[in-house]
């Protein structure tokens, strides 16, 4: 196959670069290239930014998040992580998609990797995960994109997928690790990642040349990233609607909220407990209806806000912070 080279490490601009090939790349022939992201977490097209990922954890390391135009679901990269994109147009869905998959387990069983397919989006190395992946069609043309864990962090990728109820948070560390496999155990010939995919890159090209994007195409995908994947409209309004509770001791009693999310927005509060108060807490309850659901944006809502008379000597920043535990 033919390939391209994209050696940024930006999750946003990377996400852009996967749609500009799907959807705007002129290519009869597949083409592949393999790409790395800086620690980030990538949530599926469908999913909600707040149900599936530790917030507060990425905020506090300094890990982005970025939403792609795929379904499934939320994945953690660092770059210890390959990850692959395969696009190209498309005659047959059930002939093509396949296809694509196979090739890279092909690619990794002649490196020595015992790869199989399993499951509804898995590539197992003796029945661990090494890779999930994803695809998108537009129009006549297919994408799919995946990782390849090579030596990834997995104690961050743990508590950064662990939110409250989900999963990860329950299994933890050790289990998740039993789940999961890093490729490096199974390629000691190579140092690092970086001998990986040399080696991956030359047997998928299979002696085919590079595809190089002129300096307007790169152009138009940093646009891209800018206007949309960068976005908090894409990263965190595209969340579908999700409902969230939560509740917290405070000196004024107990104070339990609960609480919709549509679009990214608050769209329906109402407080309950056993604290106390001077005035009713629905005053607060119908200024944050539609307010983005940042702590920015709470403040600035409940900034003139007799927030200390509806819950006694409770500040605006205390109010947001618990809304945003849920």
């Amino acid at each position: 196959m033919k390939f391209l080279t994209n050696a940024s490490t930006d999750p946003h601009f990377n996400m852009a670069f996967d749609e500009f090939c799907l959807e705007r790349l002129q290519a009869d022939e597949p083409v592949f290239y393999l790409w790395q992201n800086r620690p980030s977490v990538i949530i599926g097209l469908n999913q909600s930014a707040y149900a599936e990922v530790n917030l507060q954890y990425l905020e506090d390391n300094g890990i982005a998040l970025a939403r792609r135009v795929t379904g499934g679901g939320a994945v953690y990269h660092d770059l210890q992580n390959l990850n692959y994109t395969i696009t190209g147009r498309i005659r047959d869905l059930e002939k093509d998609f396949p296809a694509y998959v196979e090739t890279m387990v092909r690619a990794l069983r002649a490196l020595g990797v015992p790869a199989e397919l399993s499951g509804r989006n898995d590539i197992l190395v003796e029945g661990r995960k090494c890779s999930g992946y994803a695809k998108r069609l537009s129009k006549d043309r297919l994408m799919i994109h995946g990782t390849l864990m090579y030596d990834v962090d997995i104690d961050t990728l743990t508590k950064a997928l662990a939110v409250p109820g989900s999963k990860l948070s329950a299994a933890g560390v050790a289990s998740v690790r039993s789940r999961v496999a890093n490729l490096k155990d199974y390629l000691p010939r190579f140092s690092d990642i970086a001998g990986f995919q040399k080696a991956l890159q030359h047997i998928l090209a299979e002696a085919d040349g590079e595809i190089v994007l002129s300096t307007d195409q790169l152009a138009a995908i940093e646009a891209d990233a800018d206007a949309k994947f960068r976005t908090w409209e894409w990263i965190y309004g595209h969340s579908p609607a999700a409902q969230f509770s939560v509740s917290r001791k405070y000196p004024c009693g107990t104070v339990e909220a609960r609480f919709s999310l549509r679009a990214g927005c608050i769209d329906g509060l109402r407080f309950s407990g056993d604290f106390l108060g001077n005035i009713p807490a629905s005053r607060l309850e119908t200024v944050l209806q539609g307010c983005r659901f940042i702590r920015s944006d709470l403040q600035a809502a409940l900034q003139n806000e007799p927030v200390s008379d509806c819950f006694d000597n409770l500040a605006a920043g205390d109010l947001a912070s618990l809304l945003l535990e849920a």
